[in-house]
């Protein structure tokens, strides 16, 4: 039988400093774009691909994260009052949506780290991962793009975009094989992975995003991989290892990707996705264009 990705981990337990001070008080998973939070985004991407079960690695200071994806009774009786009854359809979706459990990341140790925090409740099963700070715009969702991939291959896969010149060397990027005939030439086989080269020894163009399909074999790995710089566990360095035990595909996925944990990138999503919308776009348009810019 065919295993399914049937539950989305969400790494959410980092410090958000680059926005400080916005996030002194309030984790960075819920700034909002337009009028969403940042991590519903992925949320809803992880519910279209499949996923229904959610797991949030949160730490310190993330309370707002747990209230944002529960019942508020509170609100919905004084919307329901006042007759507000599209806002409260919106409420109660946010709630609806999902079965979500938290998992509490005493200590930011590194994104191999917050996943392996995850290994109980994920048990024997293939799983995501999303970065939330990667928001993806595409008319199918990059999730579900990656599921059908892995529903084919049963075997790990990772989200990938071509990045030119040396801005590379921001990512984690991959060595890979020929394109693949499957996927419209869009998978590649992994042979290896280096975590932020420099330009002339990247092996690739080929960057990882913040999305992952995972073999439950990575546990066993992560418990193994030693812990790298500043003594966090890296997911990358785990990968590496695991590449030695199972095939791992790369897949370029379409669709455009916000970094919404930087501040331009976030800007940038804001005024894009703000412009999609049916009842801002207009509005929004006309006064963009009477800026002096």
């Amino acid at each position: 039988m065919k295993m399914k990705v049937r539950k989305a981990v969400f790494p959410a337990a980092g410090l958000g400093t680059r926005f400080l001070p916005a996030t002194k008080a309030q984790p960075k998973e819920m700034l909002p774009i337009v009028d969403k939070p940042i991590i519903q985004y992925g949320v809803e991407e992880a519910l279209a691909a499949g996923c229904d079960q959610i797991i949030i690695i949160t730490g310190r200071g993330k309370a707002a994260i747990e209230d944002h994806f529960d019942v508020s009774y509170e609100l919905e009786n004084i919307l329901e009052s006042r007759g507000k009854s599209d806002l409260l359809k919106i409420v109660k979706q946010i709630s609806d949506m999902i079965h979500v459990a938290y998992v509490r990341q005493k200590e930011a140790l590194g994104l191999g780290h917050a996943v392996l925090m995850a290994k109980e409740l994920i048990g024997n099963e293939p799983f995501a991962v999303i970065l939330a700070d990667d928001v993806i715009d595409a008319p199918k969702p990059c999730l579900k793009q990656m599921v059908e991939v892995f529903e084919e291959t049963q075997e790990s896969v990772i989200a990938t975009q071509v990045v030119e010149g040396p801005a590379i060397s921001s990512y984690g990027v991959l060595d890979v094989k020929q394109p693949d005939g499957r996927f419209a030439g869009r998978l590649s086989e992994i042979r290896n992975m280096v975590e932020k080269p420099k330009l002339e020894d990247a092996p690739s163009k080929q960057a990882i995003i913040g999305r992952y399909i995972l073999t439950p074999a990575i546990f066993d790995v992560l418990e193994k991989t030693k812990p790298g710089a500043g003594g966090e566990l890296q997911l990358t360095d785990a990968m590496r290892n695991l590449l030695q035990q199972e095939h791992m595909w790369a897949y370029v996925y379409e669709g455009k990707r916000y970094d919404a944990g930087d501040k331009l990138g976030f800007l940038k999503a804001t005024v894009e996705f703000a412009l999609q919308r049916p009842d801002l776009g207009g509005p929004f348009r006309e006064y963009l264009k009477k800026l002096e810019l």
